[in-house]
């Protein structure tokens, strides 16, 4: 990625070496737990932990790696670029977006949504209209899911400003509200196509990006496809367990991530995403 003549964005909020409860670890099937929930964007509420061991409020002086303050600019830069993609397109539907925050965190995190260990993965909670990441994620995601590069981070980034969007629109609100009176199943389809969305407006903002601004080869596309692709539900589960359950799935299939994050990239048009009415995702 080209970077180097990009803003930062001044809603990014530093958060690491800050310690606000301590999580008790444990429970059932927590590596595969722990793996599914690295796909992106998933609702932290499902397993968020109440447990706390008294160390609320702790501080601890934090010193980030070279490699972190890169990641750290990165993510701050490809946040002030979705800023100024999606305040393109809000104006010219004729409303305004409004910028989400993006947290720093390392380890845990309270948020609106609850406490959250990095185990989680990247989210975005709708309650505050922030996206939180824990920076060592794109270790994991480099080394436990074969997904690597500048763009592979970016995508993460975008896809949760992906949700913010849907919140944005009102998406986000409606089908939380319908997915308390859905079975399981049904409440499942209901985030598949959620998280879908986001990946198609991860690929709306890199079509932008690129238009406005050109810092994007071949290659990064290739890699936030790779990264798209190695957090499907069927791949996630493949590696954790063995074997696949397709009515489990909460975030789609690695076809489907890539085909929805491509259809963004390719149209630009944020009104060719409707996962929700789509027959054939």
């Amino acid at each position: 990625m080209r970077l180097g003549g990009l803003r930062e964005s001044a809603n990014v909020e530093d958060r690491r070496g800050v310690s606000p409860r301590g999580i008790v670890g444990g429970g059932i099937g927590v590596a595969v737990v722990a793996l599914i929930v690295m796909a992106l964007g998933g609702d932290p509420s499902k397993i968020l932990s109440g447990f706390t061991d008294g160390q609320a409020g702790k501080t601890a002086a934090y010193k980030a790696t070279p490699e972190e303050k890169q990641r750290a600019q990165l993510v701050s830069k490809v946040l002030a670029d979705t800023e100024d993609v999606w305040t393109k397109l809000f104006s010219k539907r004729g409303t305004r977006y409004q910028e989400p925050k993006l947290v720093l965190f390392s380890g845990s995190v309270d948020s609106a949504c609850g406490l959250a260990s990095k185990a989680v993965g990247p989210f975005y909670c709708g309650e505050d209209q922030k996206v939180y990441i824990d920076l060592s994620f794109f270790d994991d995601l480099k080394q436990k899911l074969g997904a690597s590069g500048e763009f592979a981070q970016a995508y993460v980034v975008a896809h949760e400003i992906g949700h913010h969007v849907q919140n944005q629109l009102g998406v986000l609100d409606r089908i939380h509200t319908k997915e308390r009176q859905m079975s399981k199943e049904d409440a499942n389809e209901a985030s598949v196509r959620l998280e879908l969305q986001a990946d198609f407006y991860a690929g709306v903002w890199a079509h932008h990006a690129q238009k406005m601004r050109s810092i994007l080869d071949k290659k990064d596309i290739d890699d936030g496809l790779a990264a798209a692709s190695a957090i499907g539900d069927d791949r996630l589960q493949m590696k954790s367990q063995g074997y696949v359950v397709p009515d489990s799935f909460t975030h789609g299939t690695s076809a489907q991530r890539t085909r929805w994050f491509r259809k963004g990239w390719d149209t630009g048009d944020i009104r060719a995403g409707d996962t929700f009415g789509a027959r054939n995702l």
